[in-house]
């Protein structure tokens, strides 16, 4: 805080105006993010990656939407002949996505 002052003051002071609001940085913005608005089987398992979206029509057959996924166990994906390592990530994605903490992004689909 003392430093932007006193750096202020002496910009004042020589009569030079800043070009950005911290001296010696410049600002860099990327574009945000685009996620999807509905989401549904085929969004999060695309979003998921990793081969988990091979199973997009064996689930949404014996499953049919995503809450009913969200609450899948386990033993219900290995009797649906999903692998163990896409099980586990399904069910690690589907808890984070319970919680807020991850979204599929819109553009993880390559279609």
């Amino acid at each position: 805080m003392a430093w932007t002052q006193l750096i202020q003051s002496a910009r004042a002071a020589l009569g030079k105006t800043p070009s950005c609001s911290t001296p010696g940085l410049s600002r860099f913005y990327s574009k945000p993010a685009t996620y999807f608005v509905k989401v549904g089987i085929p969004e999060f398992l695309g979003g998921i990656g990793r081969g988990a979206e091979t199973h997009i029509a064996k689930i949404e057959t014996e499953i049919g939407d995503l809450h009913k996924l969200l609450v899948t166990r386990t033993l219900r994906l290995k009797k649906l002949g999903i692998p163990c390592k896409h099980r586990k990530l399904i069910l690690k994605y589907g808890q984070k996505y319970r919680l807020g903490l991850w979204k599929p992004r819109a553009d993880a689909i390559k279609a």
